[in-house]
Parts: C-alpha cells; sequence; structure tokens
C-alpha cells in the first residue's frame, strides 16, 4: 500500500446521476431526504440523509491563550455538554464568517478583530450534508450591556468557562469533553498555538478561501432544483419549492 502525497491526499468532489430526490419527513429545522443515484461501481444505491443547513463554529482564545467553553444541554444525548460558539447557516445569503461574527455577539457576548479559518469539517457525512467552518476568533472585546443578546430555550442555561489549552487536551482525553467540534477546536488551537510559541510560521486560509457546501439552506438545498448527469427523469417530490440537494463549489460569500 502507497502512502499518498499531498496532491493526491485530498477529498474529490463527486456529482453522481440522481435518479430520484424526495423528502419524506420535514423539519422545523431540516429535512430527511430519500435519494437513488448511481455510481461507476453501483447503480441504484438508495440513501435516507439529513438535508443540513450547514454551520460555523468559532474556537474563541484570549490574551492569556484560554480557550471559551460554553455548556448547554443535547437533548438527543441527554447531556449538558462543554462546547464552541457555533451556529446554523439558517439565514438565507448570509456569508458564513459575518454568521460567525453574528454567533459570537449572540452566544458569548464578544466581538473580535482578528478571525482565521481553522478548518472545514463534513461532520457526520454517512448520514447528513451538515458542512461546518471552524474559525479562530482573537482581539476580543465586550458587548456592551445594554446591546447584549436575550438568550432563550436551551441557551438560557448557558454556562461558561475560560480553559487553558492543557486543561482542554485532558479534558478530551479523559473523556470529559465529547463534543466533536469542541474537540476538533481544542486540538487545531492546541496546533496554532504551540507554532506560534516556537517561532513556525503559521498559514491560515482566508477567510472567503473556497469550501464545499452540500447542505439544505434555501437556494442551495431546500429550495434548489435537482442537477442530473443521468436520467432526465429525476422525480423530485416534497413540499411546494423544494428540490434536491445542491451540490456547490462555494467562496465562502454564500
Amino acid at each position: 500500500m502507497s502512502t499518498p502525497n499531498e496532491e493526491i491526499l485530498q477529498d474529490e468532489p463527486v456529482t453522481p446521476p440522481i435518479t430520484s430526490s424526495k423528502v419524506v419527513y420535514e423539519g422545523a429545522v431540516w429535512d430527511i431526504r430519500k435519494e437513488t443515484f448511481d455510481l461507476p461501481e453501483a447503480s441504484g444505491l438508495v440513501r435516507d440523509l439529513m438535508a443540513h443547513t450547514g454551520a460555523v463554529g468559532i474556537a474563541v482564545v484570549d490574551d492569556q491563550q484560554r480557550i471559551l467553553l460554553a455548556q448547554q444541554y443535547r437533548h438527543p444525548v441527554r447531556a449538558r455538554l462543554w462546547e464552541v460558539p457555533a451556529g446554523l447557516l439558517d439565514i438565507d445569503g448570509e456569508d458564513p464568517l459575518e454568521a460567525a461574527k453574528r454567533e459570537l455577539v449572540e452566544e458569548a457576548d464578544l466581538t473580535a478583530d482578528r478571525w482565521d479559518v481553522l478548518s472545514d469539517s463534513c461532520l457526520t457525512p454517512g448520514g447528513s450534508s451538515e458542512t461546518m467552518r471552524l474559525y479562530l476568533a482573537r482581539g476580543l472585546s465586550s458587548v456592551p450591556e445594554a446591546d447584549r443578546h436575550e438568550r432563550g430555550e436551551e441557551e438560557a442555561g448557558f454556562r461558561y468557562a475560560w480553559v487553558g489549552i492543557d486543561e482542554a487536551l485532558a479534558a478530551v482525553a479523559d473523556g470529559r469533553i465529547t463534543n466533536a467540534i469542541a474537540q476538533l477546536a481544542i486540538f487545531q488551537v492546541d496546533r496554532v498555538l504551540r507554532a506560534e510559541a516556537s517561532g513556525a510560521p503559521v498559514e491560515f486560509r482566508p477567510v472567503d478561501a473556497p469550501r464545499r457546501l452540500v447542505d439544505g439552506r434555501p437556494g442551495f438545498g431546500r429550495g434548489a432544483t435537482v442537477e442530473t448527469t443521468g436520467s432526465a427523469s429525476a422525480e423530485t417530490t416534497g413540499s411546494a419549492g423544494e428540490g434536491g440537494l445542491a451540490t456547490r463549489v462555494g467562496s465562502g460569500e454564500d
């Protein structure tokens, strides 16, 4: 087995012929679709998937090189998880960076002067189209009390902690922090801080760097038309105005 070089070690975009795509469940935030598609190695494949809006996450680091964690109740796992600020890309046409800035204000009462891209992730690609862009936010300022967002529902129970990166890494290793986005943020922040401490150059992609989108946002998923490269008789059913998942190479200015 050969070791892939940097040029080969890259996810490969694929747009298969989709012969059928329909909504089988409509949710308040996202839908479940059943799609039939063909691949060179197999045809007539049927998969159920969550048409997700896409999301952003923010690794917030202060001048003492601590990362901000927020604890929030997550009903599917019946637990209050330590997480980083994050949110859905559920506003039509909102730029991901602007969404991240909005979430930082709403969830942490903070603004940031410096923003960098840490990573793009497909969180559960076996069953969901969700993609997340993770940002690093530094140069922090507090939002004035009068301008702060009033948090409701589960967010009303937020608990916050500024945590040193070594302590955060230990919490991940011990199984005390299980949220995947928080784990990724902690690992990425550790990588950046170690490199900066050693004087090594740290290269970040631009905040509007291209990213792969396969999601359920209006205009790109729920409101999009199925793009087929095979049968012209592809079936698309669901509620009015809905179509199949769109596959798009974006610039980050979505």
